[in-house]
């Protein structure tokens, strides 16, 4: 099948490969090169560097400009495949070829439509999230979908959740197209009534506190991200929260608020229990191991709170 694929971050990076693996991959639309770590430097998207090791044709583009849609007509495709470009396209580009475009969607549609459904999972709790293959209509993440596929959520990062759907809606959407190809594929509109929206994370929602509980602690930890991580302020230190647990038995008897050190682990006191934290980054310095960071510390024990 002939296919134009776009794409932007790592988590379309699957996709493309096994996209380029059984079909015919005409040309790669993806966003313009941009800074995209600490450093100054222009850097390529994830899947521009893809495609070029594989040897596609790439175009960049933020906006669907007529230079972009005759190139688009001119790649003579059957059906267009995105995922996570961030690019609205036009009605023009919705009706170009003849099996439309699907769209490969990090969430068990119609629950997390939107910009953030990964980290929404974690935050929520949700026992299970998925992909979903999906038709691109006016609508955010409003389609049909004709395909799904499931993976647990519970223990998970962010970063590994990413890369497990992205694996997982990369062989989905391979194992969708001959079925939209043959007419086959049985499409389902989605349920109103069961709609969840995945807005983005504000840096806020990520802010740890001791007036919670250790569970919702945890899953903030566990959606943090470099855009919006998880931080606290720890014996008056501002500091960046890389891993943390539910403490197990055995654990001492926190107040909320208050912090201890008990053989070398760090427990943060919540309002129903004690976090422990597995490492740390303190505001200036590297990431450590809450080992290392106790044995920074002359005092045994002390406070910890929200930033202001």
């Amino acid at each position: 099948m002939r296919v134009v694929f776009m794409g932007t971050p790592s988590f379309a990076v699957p996709s493309l490969r096994k996209l380029a693996a059984a079909h015919d991959v005409a040309l790669v639309l993806t966003r313009p090169d941009a800074v995209r770590s600490r450093g100054k430097k222009l850097e390529p998207s994830p899947v521009k560097e893809a495609a070029l090791e594989l040897g596609l044709p790439v175009m960049e583009a933020n906006r669907m400009t007529p230079e972009v849609l005759d190139a688009l007509l001119a790649a003579e495709a059957e059906v267009f495949c995105v995922a996570a470009y961030g690019c609205i396209l036009p009605d023009e580009a919705l009706t170009m070829v003849p099996l439309g475009c699907v769209n490969v969607h990090a969430s068990l549609l119609p629950r997390w439509r939107g910009a953030a459904p990964i980290q929404r999972s974690i935050l929520e709790g949700d026992a299970e999230t998925g992909v979903s293959i999906m038709r691109i209509g006016h609508g955010v993440d409003t389609g049909a979908y004709c395909a799904q596929a499931s993976c647990a959520v519970p223990g998970k990062t962010a970063d590994e959740l990413t890369r497990e759907l992205a694996e997982l809606g990369g062989e989905l959407l391979v194992r969708t197209l001959p079925a939209l190809a043959d007419g086959t594929a049985v499409w389902t509109e989605q349920d109103e009534s069961l709609v969840t929206h995945a807005a983005k994370i504000s840096k806020a929602e990520m802010r740890l506190d001791p007036a919670v509980g250790v569970l919702e602690n945890v899953r903030r930890v566990l959606a943090s991200s470099d855009a919006a991580p998880a931080r606290c302020v720890v014996a008056g230190k501002p500091a960046r929260i890389m891993a943390a647990i539910e403490a197990g038995a055995g654990a001492p008897c926190v107040g909320e608020g208050a912090f201890a050190v008990k053989a070398g682990r760090v427990f943060l006191g919540c309002s129903d229990g004690a976090l422990e934290l597995v490492s740390i980054k303190p505001d200036g310095k590297r990431e450590m191991d809450a080992k290392s960071w106790a044995a920074g510390q002359r005092e045994g024990n002390g406070t910890w709170g929200c930033l202001e």
